[in-house]
């Protein structure tokens, strides 16, 4: 082989070293690049799941970065706060005036009982507002009554009639037993009964007027509630009423005042129940002198 012969057998060999050389450096470029990605979370079905874990270990440590130092433990929760204090809701129905009787509607919707309703003994009076025989019974009576009551021995009851707004017409009647009804809701009903019959108007006249019967009931402490006046002004009971006089038909009583204790008419007469003699005479043949 000539000298020029093995020139360029010399310069073809090293150009297929540096081919082979630069073959090889791109394929571990490639190789590397590779690697890379895989490691990062490159495109393709496993690089999602990998980037997923790669964010949840980001989360975890900037958890752990942001935690404090030293094992502290985070805060306890405030206390709960404490029970409501707010005092209790009123009753219903108020407490009795001071000296007087506690009042009820019975369940048969027409009976007004007043005092203990477990008393042993029940003296039931059927009476009509603008009657005056019923005024002079109460002048006599209503004292010893209410003690009977006020001892837990008599429980009174009473029925009540409008009969006498027919027979001398007008309504003082209906609004004299519409504002006792709506008296029993206060528990006022015993002292303005009272002052009904204490300060009755002439049979003959329709004296019981709405304005009337609103200034009796300011005399009875705690009596005119704004529910009373409404009431009163707007005859809410008026179904009462009606009923009562049926009541008062269907008991039998032929007048009033009639009285019955423990279920017996007394008997002699209005003298026997229209005097205080008289009456604590028919109250000891009953057992209640």
């Amino acid at each position: 082989m000539t000298t020029r012969e093995r020139g360029k057998a010399d310069t073809a060999r090293s150009r297929r070293t540096a081919t082979a050389t630069a073959t090889a450096v791109r394929s571990g470029v490639a190789l590397l690049a590779a690697m890379v990605l895989a490691g990062c979370g490159g495109s393709g079905s496993g690089g999602a799941h990998a980037q997923g874990k790669a964010s949840a270990s980001a989360s975890a440590s900037t958890a752990t970065a942001s935690a404090p130092t030293g094992g502290a433990s985070a805060p306890p929760p405030p206390p709960a706060p404490p029970a409501s204090t707010a005092p209790p809701a009123p009753p219903t129905t108020p407490p009795p005036a001071a000296g007087t009787l506690p009042s009820r509607l019975e369940a048969d919707g027409t009976t007004i009982t007043v005092g203990d309703p477990a008393a042993p003994h029940t003296v039931a009076v059927y009476e009509d507002p603008r009657c005056p025989v019923c005024a002079r019974f109460e002048a006599a009576n209503a004292k010893k009554l209410t003690a009977l009551a006020a001892s837990g021995k008599v429980r009174l009851q009473y029925t009540l009639a409008s009969f006498l707004d027919v027979n001398f017409g007008g309504g003082g009647s209906k609004r004299a037993v519409n504002a006792l009804r709506a008296a029993v809701p206060e528990n006022r009903f015993a002292p303005l009964h009272a002052l009904v019959y204490a300060h009755q108007p002439d049979e003959s006249q329709d004296g019981f007027t709405v304005a009337y019967l609103l200034e009796l009931a300011g005399r009875v402490p705690g009596l005119r509630t704004p529910a009373f006046d409404a009431a009163v002004r707007g005859q809410s009971y008026g179904s009462f009423v009606t009923r009562s006089e049926t009541a008062f038909t269907a008991s039998g009583a032929t007048g009033t005042p009639t009285v019955r204790i423990d279920g017996t008419v007394v008997s002699g007469g209005g003298a026997d129940i229209v005097t205080a003699a008289g009456f604590a005479r028919v109250l000891r043949q009953h057992g209640l002198g």
